[in-house]
């Protein structure tokens, strides 16, 4: 496994969600050829959380800070630094690290945003982990937030029903003991940019025609098919090099905290990897696909609901648009 001077503590972690619900059966209005049944059997979602109008992801993210301090028992005065992975900053500039470092009254520390879609929260951990390492900072927050609602199409069938808003938050610490984060695996897949974009928003097209013609440049969009046979192979990937990297088998594993992106998805990898499914920690029922949060708010839900014992194994592993990959390994 991962020498001990290689890790760092994750000291507590918090979610939280919007209040607002939306089940299926309020999107499938619009798809009256579709059933209920049909969509969670073929995304295991059931319902999302849906922002409200004045609610905003640095607002939502400040709320699951506040959870991972509490649980880390930390005042935030020790906190030096703020890294947000996000892919739907409240605005594009500044960082919404800087957003969320004036709201939590810590102005005077480092604060930048991360991008690397649904994989964000593992690639933030990792450089956390390395910046703690190195010695820039001792204590980092390490979040991720996002508001999907704002960005996906009611109209377009193969992601209306997939995604929902939330944030999820840690602690970052150079302290001893505690759980113990390992080195995390990153890499990616750029043949397949196109599987999951978003294009408009960006340099290249910054507002939509006048004409409205391009509106769903400004949507998330997805290829289904490419995204499920690479998402498997993906998920795939990270778990099995994590127990190589860590010197593990498939049975050492009590949990695996996956990017809740598609329950058959899961079941798939579940099967391709040797780990039943039931050691996956799943939210996806409940909140959707979160993108970059959705790990976050696994793994918080499951510390808040007291599933982890002391010593437990836990695989973190993600698939996101780019493509990119991530996994590594928690020691409770």
């Amino acid at each position: 496994m991962t020498p001990l001077s290689e890790t760092v503590c994750i000291a507590g972690v918090g979610y939280a969600v919007p209040a607002g619900i939306h089940a299926n059966s309020e999107i499938l209005k619009a798809f009256p050829h579709r059933t209920d049944e049909e969509i969670v059997r073929l995304t295991g979602v059931r319902e999302r959380r849906r922002a409200a109008d004045d609610e905003s992801a640095t607002s939502i993210a400040a709320i699951a800070v506040q959870h991972a301090l509490d649980q880390a028992g930390m005042d935030i005065g020790l906190i030096d630094g703020i890294i947000m992975a996000t892919l739907i900053p409240d605005q594009p500039v500044p960082a919404m690290a800087s957003a969320l470092a004036r709201q939590l009254n810590i102005p005077r520390v480092l604060a930048f945003d991360l991008n690397a879609a649904c994989s964000g929260w593992l690639y933030a951990l990792e450089v956390g982990r390395a910046l703690i390492r190195c010695g820039t900072a001792r204590n980092l927050i390490v979040v991720t937030a996002e508001l999907l609602s704002r960005i996906t199409n009611p109209q377009d069938h193969d992601t209306a029903f997939l995604f929902g808003d939330g944030a999820g938050a840690a602690i970052l610490t150079d302290a001893p003991g505690g759980h113990r984060l390992s080195r995390i695996g990153l890499t990616g897949d750029a043949d397949q940019f196109e599987s999951i974009q978003r294009p408009g928003g960006g340099a290249r097209k910054p507002m939509p025609d006048p004409t409205g013609y391009d509106l769903d440049h400004f949507y998330l969009q997805m290829d289904g098919p490419s995204v499920f046979k690479h998402a498997i192979l993906g998920f795939a990937e990270m778990i099995e090099e994590t127990l190589r990297r860590e010197n593990l088998t498939a049975e050492d594993i009590a949990w695996v905290v996956p990017h809740q992106a598609n329950a058959r998805i899961l079941k798939a990898v579940s099967k391709r990897v040797g780990i039943p499914f039931e050691k996956f920690v799943m939210t996806i029922a409940k909140y959707g696909n979160t993108s970059a949060a959705s790990v976050s708010m696994a793994l918080g839900w499951a510390a808040e609901e007291g599933i982890f014992t002391p010593g437990d194994r836990i695989i973190f592993c993600s698939v996101g648009a780019g493509l990119t990959f991530a996994g590594g390994l928690l020691v409770w």
